[in-house]
């Protein structure tokens, strides 16, 4: 297949620091592939890699073809990693996914029927997760969060393997927006979605790059880029706080007037904990009303979410 034809199929492969994944990766993946009637082709994006991901991904394009790899001046994270790999998507249909394995790529002709079913956004669920138990458990609790908070209906917020329309995809590279979370993005734009469940394998190798730091950072982007709740119950806690105080500074002043000055004095760390209270609840509330500036902050900069540094295209 020439590189130049109209493509039906772009699969989307963000990687960085991948090289115990790739030579296990891509005999599945094309071997999968293979058996599919329609033109495709596979996107890497190497997001910076320090081992020799790139070099195994040159390597198996000069064979194989049908690849093109985008290398990022450094690492700019998966959400950049994809929206570089959208802006060079030429595919009907594309579709994303880990290159850890734990996506399977047997799961893709699924995806591809369901597009041709009519949907637009094909979202997935992940069946009998090989995750940790605090990774599941985690992963439970916060789905139910997001989805009560930003209104969004997604079983599953955490599974890369993701099928996304032509026109979903010029649509949010038409309206890039800092940090945000591309499948929860998506939603907004679908006519007709769908979510089925799908496999769900351990690592093939190497270590997973989403620390606990790194996953409540994408929680934190996705509730406040998707939702103003966090702000209202942050007015609606400090209404209520501020009432509670109110009412215990009657109580201490007509308390203190009934009893004397000596009853006062015995409820001094009563007081000072409450005060304690208060301020954490401010600057809990400070740092919550700071991220919301910051993500203002950043997107009126328009500073762009990642780098090229080549595009390499094996036909």
């Amino acid at each position: 297949m020439n590189i130049q034809e109209e493509i039906s199929l772009s699969v989307i492969i963000p990687v960085y620091n991948e090289e115990a994944n790739i030579p296990m990766l891509i005999p599945r993946l094309f071997a999968v592939l293979a058996q599919l009637k329609e033109n495709w082709e596979v996107i890497f994006i190497n997001d910076g890699s320090t081992d020799h991901t790139l070099e195994l991904l040159q390597e198996e394009a000069g064979t194989r073809g049908h690849i093109v790899i985008v290398n990022l001046a450094r690492n700019f994270g998966q959400h950049a990693a994809v929206m570089a790999g959208f802006s060079q998507a030429g595919g009907k249909w594309i579709i994303t996914m880990d290159a850890d394995l734990q996506n399977p790529p047997e799961e893709i002709p699924r995806i591809l029927a369901e597009f041709k079913k009519g949907h637009d956004l094909v979202g997935t669920i992940r069946k009998s997760r090989r995750d940790t138990l605090f990774r599941k458990t985690a992963s439970k609790i916060t789905n139910r969060i997001i989805t009560r908070i930003s209104g969004i209906s997604l079983k599953d917020f955490g599974c890369m393997l993701r099928g996304y329309s032509r026109e979903i995809v010029l649509a949010i590279l038409q309206n890039p927006e800092y940090r945000t979370f591309i499948p929860a993005l998506a939603t907004f734009f679908a006519a007709n979605p769908v979510e089925i469940e799908v496999s769900h394998e351990e690592r093939a190798g190497g270590e997973s790059k989403y620390s606990i730091i790194k996953l409540l950072s994408l929680q934190l982007d996705l509730m406040t880029g998707f939702s103003m709740w966090p702000l209202r119950i942050l007015f609606f806690a400090g209404s209520i706080i501020a009432l509670l105080g109110i009412m215990l500074a009657l109580v201490i002043i007509i308390m203190r007037l009934y009893h004397g000055p000596g009853w006062a004095a015995q409820g001094v760390f009563t007081l000072f904990s409450f005060m304690f209270f208060l301020a954490g609840c401010q600057l809990f509330g400070l740092g919550l009303v700071g991220e919301y500036i910051g993500r203002v902050f950043q997107a009126v900069r328009h500073r762009p979410s990642y780098i090229l540094e080549k595009v390499y295209k094996f036909s």
